[in-house]
């Protein structure tokens, strides 16, 4: 099997570190070569976060180079069009359509770019979360089950 890249990207904070991991360890798991890498420079400022899973047979390197990544996971628009990029042509885009404004964004010095979503939409498969329905559903989730499977109540406290 050839390796597969997925890129995961987004905002510092987001949790695109703990997602990569977590990945990573589901394809060791699975019996895979695992290779992970990440770019965090100003994460802790809200920064832009750049982590890549690689795995296959064999991975030789950890960084995906431009156009080869299978798939992009961004947790937040602007990331998605900033790495696009990097996808490859039969590539698929995951996006989360939070809206997080960087620094120039706040201080009124650049506009956030519209119909981002559909603007990648052209030229890639694109699959949108939209945040608002996934809280919706963990909210109700909580709200009508809160004590199914909780591990943490032991018998002796009942």
């Amino acid at each position: 099997m050839a390796a597969k890249n997925i890129m995961i990207v987004g905002v510092g904070g987001q949790g695109t570190l703990l997602t990569s991991r977590i990945l990573g360890g589901l394809a060791i798991a699975g019996g895979y070569d695992v290779k992970l890498s990440e770019v965090h420079g100003m994460a802790q400022r809200g920064g832009s976060v750049v982590t890549f899973v690689r795995y296959g047979e064999q991975v030789a390197e950890p960084i995906v180079e431009e156009g080869q990544a299978d798939v992009i996971i961004a947790f937040e628009r602007l990331e998605a069009l900033r790495y696009a990029h990097f996808l490859k042509k039969d590539g698929a885009l995951i996006i989360n359509d939070w809206r997080i404004d960087p620094m120039p964004v706040v201080i009124g010095a650049a506009e956030y770019p519209e119909d981002i979503i559909e603007t990648l939409g052209k030229d890639h498969k694109v699959y949108q979360l939209i945040t608002s329905k996934i809280h919706q559903i963990i909210v109700f989730s909580l709200i009508t089950k809160p004590y199914e499977n909780d591990n943490r109540r032991s018998k002796k406290n009942r």
